[in-house]
């Protein structure tokens, strides 16, 4: 196994901890939150120790630092993701508040009674609930992809979602935060667009995790989270094509969103700040520039390779663990450092417990994704996630753990 970013395990203070008892802490809940390095931590801190300020709205040099700091972070971002028109690329709270701004500013212009919004069984609710809203606000319905026993989407249900006629926007994962596989994007782009559907791309379990060109995606929508990729929570970035962001109306009312305001009604500030009301989250978005360029210092192709063999040394190892049930492709060319499981009689809050007295740090749950667990027929699973960060003694941590658990239950 190749492990050349390992070394980058030093960058990242929480990884040296110890848990439960004196036990090193071996973190695999990626999927839900990454660990920060100390060159994120030691941005936000600089920003409100040194140069703590409002932006866009005064002249003194702090705040002109900050508002340098924020509109650079943007920049490294839309680099990173390349993006050429940086006022395509709007700072939100997440992936989740992202698409809840496209559901409203786009979808209440746009979806009519009886259309119909498709996205698929293995999403965030955060990709389901918004369209869920919107359907029942203008009369349209929501219609789902279906997912097969390899934990791949069937896009025969797509096709025949299209040929109605009725389809104004596909929303899907690029990858499933569960099963960790990596849909077919260019496909499901190429058929959504030929039938002259909008397109939007959760794209927050894909960025933190491998090369990303939004551009060649061809999508209309594409957004993640900062949280996922090195940065802080609460701050994540939406794109989406400038004339579609022109013709849209503001999701939040409020200061620097406005050019001008009279008694009569208001005008709009020029993108991206049309859609950025109030104070942003400046330490959040200077964090997420720092993490950005952590990442384009390691190189996400480099952290793809890593991750890809990493998860082909877990799978297979796992492979021994008597009576585990793994889910979605289990083939590491064609998922992400994402593993979900069970074992038949034991809820996996047993195994998360057992395995949090072994000092691993996994998550057990519905991951928010009901859908997909009633397609699977379990209430919840268990979920290990590997990043940059991990290493090949940690995946085999994980299997020691897991074959515990079978020794305590009997499996």
């Amino acid at each position: 196994m190749m492990q050349k970013l390992e070394p980058l395990r030093a960058d990242f203070p929480a990884l040296s901890r110890t848990v439960r008892g004196g036990k090193p802490l071996i973190y695999l809940d990626n999927a839900s939150t990454t660990q920060r390095p100390t060159s994120v931590v030691d941005a936000v801190s600089r920003y409100y120790t040194h140069y703590n300020s409002n932006i866009h709205r005064a002249v003194y040099e702090v705040a002109e630092e900050a508002t340098e700091a924020y509109e650079s972070a943007r920049d490294v971002l839309a680099r990173m993701v390349g993006v050429g028109d940086r006022r395509e690329l709007v700072f939100v709270r997440g992936t989740t508040e992202a698409i809840n701004l496209v559901a409203s500013s786009w979808g209440r212009a746009n979806v009519s009674e009886g259309d119909i919004i498709v996205t698929t069984e293995y999403e965030h609710h955060s990709n389901i609930v918004p369209w869920q809203l919107l359907a029942e606000e203008r009369g349209a319905r929501v219609e789902y992809v279906g997912v097969d026993d390899d934990g791949v989407l069937d896009l025969g249900d797509l096709g025949r979602f299209l040929d109605t006629g009725r389809v104004r926007m596909v929303a899907f994962s690029m990858v499933s935060n569960v099963l960790g596989t990596i849909s077919d994007t260019a496909r499901i782009v190429s058929m959504s667009k030929k039938a002259g559907a909008r397109v939007l791309v959760d794209g927050a379990q894909a960025v933190p995790h491998m090369p990303v060109d939004i551009p060649s995606i061809g999508c209309d929508f594409f957004a993640f989270s900062g949280h996922k990729m090195l940065g802080p929570t609460g701050i994540g970035a939406l794109w989406a094509r400038r004339d579609l962001l022109e013709g849209m109306a503001p999701f939040h009312g409020g200061g620097d969103m406005i050019r001008e305001v009279k008694k009569e009604g208001s005008t709009w500030n020029d993108l991206p700040y049309k859609f950025e009301a109030g104070t942003p989250d400046i330490a959040g978005a200077i964090g997420l520039g720092e993490a950005a360029r952590y990442l384009a210092g390691v190189g996400l192709g480099s952290v793809r390779r890593h991750e890809e063999e990493i998860t082909a040394h877990a799978l297979d190892l796992l492979a021994g663990v008597p009576g585990l049930v793994v889910y979605g492709p289990r083939d590491p060319a064609r998922q992400g450092g994402v593993i979900s499981f069970n074992f038949a009689d034991v809820h996996p809050h047993d195994v998360a417990q057992i395995m949090d007295s072994e000092g691993l740090a996994v998550r057990s749950g519905h991951h928010c994704a009901q859908v997909l667990m009633d397609r699977l027929g379990v209430a919840a699973t268990t979920r290990a996630s590997f990043y940059l960060y991990n290493t090949d003694a940690e995946a085999e941590a994980l299997v020691a753990s897991l074959k515990k658990v079978a020794g305590i239950f009997k499996v």
